[in-house]
């Protein structure tokens, strides 16, 4: 049975004889979403706690629930550097072809390598790609319920890249003063014009802790 057209094409896969359209959505979308983050950052108070816990001159992997990915980029306009480490970003996508302007949008805010893969979608391949990337003194930042749930609850994924990159992952709690959330699986949130948002950095947690104090981050 052919798949739904939403399901059939992978970013990297796309035609020849709709790539200019899928690039052009791609492309403008993801400029568009850049400067309207942009925009309401301009407006919103960003508090950030425990920045002194992340290692100096080292990298980490960013674990954060996929309902606060809103509240992160954010927070995090125009250069992700903002609020995480210094160390060079590479990222596991979701390939899917819808997800282009996010890939795009995620590059103008400093992430250097794109890597395409999710559960289901060639995760293995890509996970190991991002450990090669982990090793060498890449930093990421993964949601443990993606790609599509459930909602906050871990999936083994991002101990796995821990365990074999010996990377600590470093849970970060999101909260706003004032946001809409959408009704999705992972109950996204869009912070407000005008409101403040807290991230609290906690502490580096390698295997013999992660399984545990993971799940402190809030929901």
């Amino acid at each position: 049975m052919r798949k739904p057209f939403i399901y059939r094409y992978r970013v990297d896969k796309v035609p020849i004889m709709i790539r200019p359209q899928f690039l052009l959505y791609g492309y403008g979308m993801g400029l568009l979403l850049f400067f309207y983050l942009l925009i309401l950052r301009v407006t919103i108070k960003v508090k950030i706690v425990g920045r002194e816990k992340l290692v100096k001159n080292s990298n980490h992997i960013f674990s954060v629930w996929h309902s606060f990915v809103p509240l992160g980029l954010t927070s995090a306009i125009p250069k992700i550097d903002r609020i995480l480490d210094r160390a060079p970003q590479a990222w596991m996508q979701h390939p899917i072809w819808y997800m282009k302007p996010i890939h795009v949008l995620l590059q103008l805010m400093g992430v250097k390598k794109i890597i395409l893969g999710s559960t289901g979608h060639s995760g293995r391949d890509a996970a190991e790609l991002l450990i090669g990337y982990l090793r060498i003194g890449y930093s990421t930042v993964i949601n443990p319920d993606g790609p599509n749930g459930p909602a906050f609850v871990l999936k083994k994924g991002i101990l796995h890249l821990s365990l074999q990159s010996n990377v600590p992952i470093v849970p970060l709690r999101f909260s706003s003063s004032s946001y809409r959330e959408l009704k999705t699986w992972d109950r996204k949130k869009f912070a407000r014009l005008f409101s403040t948002i807290e991230i609290i950095i906690l502490v580096n947690l390698f295997m013999l802790q992660v399984t545990t104090l993971i799940m402190h981050m809030n929901y």
